[in-house]
């Protein structure tokens, strides 16, 4: 198989959701001439500004972003179409003789582009015993429905009260936010079409409750920045809870609670909850990923200090 060799320098910055890496990236944006390119799985869609935290123009301050706003919510994105799009950012900016910063949360889409390969679907016994007791309790039909406005591949091929495969395609979904159905896809159709020779990868991190403040900071964000309003609008566009785009979490959340399935109190609780248990699943594909350097979120400095360093080198 013929793979494509890419010399060029390549900046990878990743960590688990409201950790930070937004500010940084810019920070390295500015002082190394970069342009950024988003590994967000939902910021690809256009108009879901809040509940994905998508940097704001007047944010990005002049730096070209790229995989921001490039499909409507109906349509499918998988990670197969990020490489594909990935790349040819990446070449793009490599032709301008800039830096490619790729900056992001979804470690399915970076392990597509960097490696080809993609791990088992990720397992959680709690939210497997969460599914257990929600079966028990609301029943196989309630779930199924559930199951297909998240992932209609999977729930198609599940045979009535499979309940074996339906709890097993909904922890998938929730723990990872890419459907069972993507899974599969993406590993049948694996393999290192292309080889980067010259990056480096670095991952952002925290003590584990100050993460939680964070979560639960940029939660109340959301909704102090107007999530119901966008959520309200594009429901009044046509856009529907069945689409993968909004059954993302807290557009999900802000749905159920919107049609009358979740007191307003109890949308915030789950909303926290299962961006705790998100960012969980984040730290596991990172920590997967080989030589991935860790730093503090206080640690700016020393970051500044490994890139100059590897910067120097790429030019020896």
């Amino acid at each position: 198989m013929n793979r494509e060799i890419i010399n060029q320098p390549l900046l990878v910055l990743v960590g688990p959701t409201a950790i930070g890496k937004t500010s940084l990236s810019l920070t390295l944006a500015d002082r190394y001439g970069c342009e950024i390119v988003s590994v967000d799985s939902m910021q690809v869609y256009r108009y879901m500004d809040i509940g994905t935290a998508k940097v704001t123009a007047e944010e990005r301050r002049g730096i070209s972003h790229h995989l921001i706003d490039i499909v409507d919510p109906s349509e499918n994105y998988d990670a197969a179409c990020f490489t594909t799009d990935a790349l040819k950012a990446i070449r793009d900016i490599h032709s301008r003789g800039k830096l490619p910063l790729l900056t992001g949360g979804t470690g399915l889409y970076l392990r597509s582009l960097l490696y080809g390969i993609f791990p088992g679907a990720p397992a959680d016994e709690q939210v497997r015993q969460e599914l257990h007791r929600r079966l028990a309790t609301e029943g196989f039909s309630k779930l199924y429905e559930e199951l297909i406005t998240i992932d209609r591949i999977s729930a198609e091929r599940i045979n009535y009260n499979d309940s074996h495969r339906l709890l097993r395609a909904l922890e998938i979904f929730y723990i990872s936010g890419i459907p069972w159905s993507e899974h599969l896809e993406e590993q049948r159709k694996a393999s290192p079409k292309t080889v980067f020779t010259n990056l480096i990868k670095i991952g952002l991190t925290c003590d584990r409750e100050q993460l939680y403040a964070r979560i639960n900071m940029r939660c109340q964000n959301m909704i102090d920045n107007g999530l119901e309003e966008e959520v309200r609008k594009l429901l009044a566009m046509g856009y529907n809870r069945s689409m993968k785009s909004l059954g993302s979490i807290g557009y999900r959340h802000m749905i159920n609670y919107l049609e009358g399935g979740w007191s307003f109190e109890e949308m915030m609780r789950l909303l926290a909850r299962d961006t705790r248990r998100y960012a969980k699943r984040q730290y596991t594909w990172f920590t997967k990923m080989v030589d991935l350097q860790w730093f503090q979120i206080n640690e700016p400095a020393r970051i500044v200090q490994f890139v100059d360093q590897w910067m120097v080198k790429k030019q020896q």
